[in-house]
């Protein structure tokens, strides 16, 4: 909506010389005049403007009046753009002057035109008014308690459809039933923090308490939802009500929740360690007033806050392909927010960036801010530079509700033109519901030391049921007002019954498919690690399937030097029955896909690699045309599915992690450009990869291949911070590899899906060693057995005369392997710990015993105070040892390629002289 306020005052002669220009050529004129001009089609008299019939037989207008009547029209545009900056959308205190410019004198109107009509209330749906009538109704649609935000739209069918909406659906009147069930649940959530806030005094519950319309909010989303046929919503929220949401919208029972209050361990021990109660997940079915059922999935989520967007989209995703056949319409995501965080969080921009690409696509997700107007004890002032906590929203053109959290019919009818809004489109929109937040940050926080005028407000203000019963008394049917006084008499009933009540029995809930597989899995054990399953494949398959993988459609031209690397991969093949490290990933891949299981890899350029080494999609040298050379083996098998990812770790990892959570049978993939990219992603490594099974009870299987290696890139390209992986490292909550062979990286991979449970794999992967001789394999290797923990030395003829032992990981292996070749020397040997945790030390101690005459030294690239040094020295304590490694360093490597290089020879040297 462009703003032609220098049309308002021009010369009446001007408006009429653009009518004309219409007249002779729509196609030329602005679309938003050409709007105007066809909603009225004036017809302008060329006889000096005296009234005479027009060109269309309409009685012509003189030019002035045309001007009046744009100026009407403009003023209208101008409502619907900017009068959310005065809509009385706060409960608490009036709003900042947002110099929205509505006054009529803008727009080259004044007082004296308020009794004048003009045909331009046309569109508002009045016809023919005077100007009072067409300002009053605009400002009770869009200046009261609901703000509408759209300008950033281009779209005008999604602008036209919204204004059509809210100006229908929010005049609308609320029938008795209606108003009765809105009642019933803001009953719920207040009777709810209501009870725990008597109950259990001075405990955190991060209450919703001035913001209970949510919780009529998501019902009315969910029933809205299942009567547009979307059969199963995820939830994902921080703490902020997630109590309230889960006991009124999820119907998880009061006494699981009271005995998450009282403190008490769950007999099965399935939550591990466990989490604080407003961190839990829960899923429930959900029957509608209609009779309708739906699957709702509230996602666990530690005080990150936003850190579960992108895991709630891609477990939306991921369920949808399983369940749905990629049909987002049957999932809906909805993400509830804090107005701070929302504002604040870098996530919330990389999830709004991947929402609309196509490996990271929804179908569109609701946002509900519950904007407490304050972060902690930061007051909004202090919080953002821009004008709402939704100006994110802009960067997808989504539009945005502003709404009075105190006027609850309006909040359900507007998160249910949202709802309609996303099916319809399939494109986010964002719900932001003014309230306040009635006590501190939490129960035990007291906020006037920080806003005493606030809370001096906030202290009389009644809460949203309050304000809801006083509505209908004043403005009720007398049927209202009975209800009103029946519900007021209900609450204290109600109240008194769950201070008495002993125990609920839950809602029943049938497990999906996916829920099912998981059911299937069990909890690992210690012993499961002492040896890999088998997870070799037979030569017949191994050969099929790198043919398949070789050969390209025949009017494909894939570039030739692309061309060039699959023949000689081939050469090698049929030479010497050798795969290189690539073939050997995409082989894994494959022997999944042809099993009838998918994968999903994604990454900043995992399609060719990063080291231009896979090449899982071929690009046409001609048309650009690409061709995914693993979705072909078979008529029934599998997809791979692979996406070069925007350029986020946080968000992306975030979106991979959530796809395998919502299935265990999908081999999920992220590679980093460089390893120590995953520094980016350290909140979702944290709070979920590392730490998820033990605080949840959620598995997980994904796999982050992280590129590693002291090759001279500098201190940004050569650690992937091995060390912190193995900090984190407890309680057999992920594998850690640093892997040599293609054979081995293999079976690392099929091992993952071949497991009857489910662990994150953090391996550090090769960078130059991609095309290391020495990590290609023999076609036996992937034929027999499977994941190799330790890989002892196949050179050593007689063990007993090794009197040095190089322990080692990795890269550097293939350094040392070549100092020993080169030297000749049969005193040493040189052992690869391919798996650094579990740490396999019954392997380790057995070669112990074997080498009984030799000395041992680990050998590291990275510093002491890096890489796997202290972890061995805190777990290995049955085989002695040395340290050779670069000195401890604050920064992981050096910049300068002569310092590398001596540094690096300085290793090797040490490792054989010592």
């Amino acid at each position: 909506m462009k703003d032609f306020s220098y049309i308002t005052s021009s010369h009446p002669a001007f408006i009429e010389s653009l009518y004309q220009e219409y007249v002779q050529n729509p196609t030329n004129v602005d679309p938003e005049l050409k709007k105007f001009f066809e909603g009225f089609d004036f017809a302008i008299s060329n006889v000096n403007g005296n009234g005479k019939p027009g060109v269309n037989g309409n009685v012509a207008v003189d030019s002035t009046q045309l001007t009046k009547e744009f100026s009407v029209y403009q003023l209208i545009q101008a409502y619907r753009k900017k009068a959310h900056l005065v809509a009385k959308t706060n409960p608490i205190r009036p709003r900042k002057d947002r110099r929205a410019n509505l006054e009529l004198s803008y727009f080259g109107l004044g007082d004296a035109d308020l009794k004048t009509t003009f045909e331009a209330g046309k569109f508002i749906g009045l016809g023919k008014a005077t100007l009072q009538a067409i300002v009053d109704k605009l400002t009770k649609i869009y200046a009261t308690t609901v703000g509408v935000e759209y300008s950033a739209l281009n779209d005008m069918e999604r602008i036209e459809w919204l204004a059509q909406a809210v100006e229908d659906r929010l005049q609308q009147p609320v029938s008795l039933d209606q108003k009765k069930h809105i009642l019933g649940k803001l009953n719920e959530g207040v009777i709810f923090e209501k009870f725990l806030h008597t109950k259990y005094i001075g405990q955190k519950r991060f209450s919703l308490e001035g913001g209970e319309s949510l919780i009529p909010a998501l019902d009315a989303i969910i029933n809205k939802a299942a009567a547009n046929d979307v059969k199963e919503v995820v939830i994902g929220m921080a703490h902020r009500g997630r109590l309230n949401v889960l006991a009124n919208t999820l119907g998880k029972t009061y006494e699981q929740i009271f005995t998450e209050f009282e403190g008490v361990i769950p007999a099965d021990k399935t939550m591990g360690s466990g989490d604080v109660k407003y961190h839990l997940g829960f899923s429930s079915n959900h029957t509608t007033p209609a009779g309708g059922s739906i699957n709702v999935q509230l996602c666990p989520n530690p005080s990150h806050l936003e850190v579960v967007n992108p895991i709630v989209l891609g477990f939306a995703r991921s369920k949808a392909n399983v369940l749905y056949n990629a049909d987002y319409d049957k999932i809906l995501p909805i993400l509830i927010h804090g107005d701070a965080a929302l504002a604040g969080q870098g996530i919330v921009y990389e999830t709004a960036q991947m929402s609309e690409l196509p490996g990271y696509h929804v179908g569109g997700t609701i946002h509900i801010v519950i904007n407490n107007q304050i972060g902690f004890t930061t007051d909004f002032d202090d919080a953002r530079s821009s004008d709402y906590c939704t100006a994110v929203a802009a960067i997808t053109q989504s539009p945005v509700l502003h709404i009075n959290g105190d006027d609850a019919e309006a909040v359900v009818k507007a998160v249910e033109i949202a709802t309609d809004y996303r099916q319809r489109f399939n494109s986010d929109i964002y719900i932001d519901i003014l309230c306040y937040r009635r006590h501190g940050h939490n129960e035990g926080d007291e906020p006037k030391f920080t806003q005493p005028n606030l809370y001096a407000l906030i202290e009389k203000h009644p809460n949203p049921r309050e304000v809801y019963i006083q509505y209908l008394l004043q403005n009720g049917e007398p049927d209202a007002q009975e209800l009103a006084k029946e519900m007021e008499k209900k609450f204290w009933a109600d109240l008194q019954e769950r201070l008495d009540e002993v125990r609920q029995k839950p809602i029943p809930y049938t497990f999906q498919k996916p829920e099912e597989w998981w059911r299937e899995l069990r909890r690992s054990t210690e012993t499961d690690f002492d040896k890999s399953p088998e997870t070799a494949i037979s030569a017949e398959e191994v050969t099929r399937l790198f043919n398949g993988l070789m050969k390209k459609p025949d009017n494909f031209s894939p570039l030739k030097k692309v061309e060039k690397l699959l023949q000689d991969k081939v050469k090698v093949f049929e030479a010497e029955q050798k795969i290189d490290w690539a073939t050997g990933e995409l082989l894994a891949y494959s022997s999944i896909l042809v099993s009838n299981k998918d994968v999903r890899l994604s990454g900043e350029d995992v399609k060719r690699g990063t080291f231009s080494h896979r090449h899982a999609v071929m690009f046409d040298e001609n048309t650009n045309e690409q061709y995914n050379r693993l979705n072909h083996f078979q008529e029934q098998q599998g997809k791979l599915r692979v996406f070069n990812s925007l350029l986020s770790e946080y968000g992306v990892l975030g979106f991979e992690y959530g796809f395998g959570m919502a299935n265990p049978n999908s081999l999920v993939v992220w590679e980093a450009q460089y390893g120590d990219f995953a520094n980016g992603a350290q909140m979702i490594i944290d709070q979920y990869i590392a730490s998820a099974e033990q605080k949840w009870g959620t598995m997980s299987g994904v796999v982050l291949l992280l590129p590693h290696g002291y090759e001279g890139g500098g201190p940004d390209h050569s650690s992937a911070r091995l060390e912190r992986f193995l900090q984190m490292s407890a309680e057999m909550n992920m594998i850690v590899t640093n892997i040599t062979t293609a054979a081995n990286f293999f079976h690392a991979l099929r091992r993952q899906l071949a497991w009857p449970f489910r662990k994150p794999l953090i391996n550090m992967s090769p960078k130059a060693n991609l095309r290391h001789a020495g990590s290609y394999s023999h076609i036996s290797e992937f034929t027999q057995g499977g994941f190799k923990e330790v890989i002892d030395d196949a050179t050593v003829a007689n063990k007993g005369k090794v009197k040095k032992v190089l322990l080692c990981s990795g890269k550097i292996y293939f350094e040392l392997a070549e100092r020993k070749q080169k030297e000749n020397r049969e005193d040493v040997a040189v052992v690869r710990l391919e798996q650094i945790y579990p740490l396999p030390v019954k392997q380790l101690e057995a070669l112990y015993q074997q080498y009984g005459k030799a000395v041992w030294y680990w050998v590291q690239e990275e510093p002491l105070n890096m890489g796997a040094a202290s972890f061995l020295q805190m777990n290995l304590k049955t085989v002695n040892y040395g340290i050779i490694s670069r000195n401890a360093s604050a920064s992981t490597a050096t910049g300068f390629a002569k310092v590398h290089a001596v540094e690096q020879a300085d290793i090797i040297d040490t490792a054989f002289n010592i």
